[in-house]
């Protein structure tokens, strides 16, 4: 049986490649085979990814001036981390042929028995602003299921919800990773159940055969998505504290201008072993916390300063560590509160056996 996964793949982002690698993996383990449909539209492509952004912000891209210098700043970067990506996306995904439109995916989609909306925030706006219903399946009227989707915010108007009522009724079975996301689907009078994120659904050892060499030993890590000064203040404050050195890891080129000594973009396995090895990790990220509490690694929840902030409390929720969100950035003694992982580890053991269980009965029923 072959099952075509359709996910947010191809983002320059550690949790968006490392989910998919892990849902790719696990329908594997459950013996079937497993695509990862390799849809990426142009207008989200590497090369014009910050023309597509900078459409969005008319205070500079109504200027010609202000336009040509956002794109001497940002499009250069957005190249090379986008190259480096790929290399990894082609290096560690099955991947299908390149569909750049949903018009090209309706021509001639992939053969499959079964067609899966990923994890990550499939059902979240793209790049350009809108919503894109191949992420729902509209080009297919095979038999579509939905694994630990998130629509990454809370926030639904009602043209939203009869958007998605309208396409997500046409599912056989929905799980979503976010409680939050239950809750949304409900008021839709659609059915849903929570389960892990992919990556979650392999443990620490499965992680460990990724890790590859880093050179620093000792440090707190930053690993930040969102621009937010504080955290990167108080994580300055945590290393101080600890007598440590520093270290930020980023894919974003700006970022060497905040605290820490920098990192740019380092490969998967070295993203992983920075996570694993930190004594302290500092981060705003749903997938770094996720990694950290499957490494069992010490960290300090800073939530985002957005509406996103909900799939990182929905995990801390779920394995009892919501005391490690910052609350006062006055306060350094999270750092020296150790976790006791032991619960933690029993959730996700049980959730684990338990979501890989819903999977596969969506997979077969």
């Amino acid at each position: 049986m072959k099952v075509a996964v359709i996910t947010r793949h191809a983002i320059t982002n550690y949790g968006s490649l490392l989910q998919a690698i892990a849902t790719q993996q696990v329908i594997e383990n459950l013996g079937y085979t497993c695509e990862i449909i390799d849809y990426v539209r142009v207008d989200e492509s590497y090369r014009e990814r910050e023309r597509t952004l900078l459409k969005r912000k008319p205070e500079w891209n109504n200027n010609p001036i202000k336009r040509l210098i956002y794109l001497i700043l940002r499009q250069p970067e957005s190249i090379a981390t986008g190259k480096k990506f790929e290399k990894e996306q082609q290096e560690y995904l099955n991947l299908s042929n390149r569909y750049d439109s949903a018009d090209s995916l309706k021509e001639n989609p992939p053969t499959a028995d079964i067609f899966l909306t990923g994890s990550d925030q499939v059902w979240g706006p793209v790049e350009n602003g809108t919503y894109d219903d191949t992420y729902c399946l509209s080009f297919t009227n095979e038999k579509k299921i939905a694994y630990a989707a998130s629509f990454g915010h809370t926030e639904m108007n009602e043209e939203l919800k009869l958007y998605f009522k309208k396409w997500l009724s046409r599912y056989n079975s929905i799980s979503v990773r976010e409680d939050s996301a239950v809750r949304i689907l409900s008021d839709m009078s659609l059915k849903a159940t929570q389960v892990l994120d992919p990556t979650l659904l392999l443990d620490s050892n499965y992680w460990a055969d990724f890790l590859k060499p880093i050179k620093y030993r000792k440090y707190v890590l930053v690993y930040q998505l969102h621009n937010d000064k504080r955290l990167g203040e108080y994580a300055e404050k945590i290393a101080t504290e600890m007598g440590l050195p520093l270290i930020r890891i980023s894919t974003s080129y700006h970022q060497v201008a905040r605290s820490g000594k920098f990192v740019w973009c380092p490969n998967v396995g070295e993203f992983l072993s920075y996570v694993k090895n930190a004594e302290c990790l500092i981060t705003d990220s749903f997938h770094g916390t996720a990694f950290a509490i499957n490494f069992n690694t010490q960290f300090i929840e800073v939530l985002p300063n957005n509406n996103t902030g909900t799939r990182n409390i929905s995990i801390l929720k779920l394995t009892g560590l919501l005391d490690r969100v910052l609350t006062n950035t006055s306060d350094l003694s999270l750092a020296s509160k150790k976790i006791d992982f032991k619960y933690a580890n029993k959730v996700i053991k049980e959730k684990r056996a338990e979501s890989i269980k819903i999977l596969k009965e969506m997979i077969e029923e």
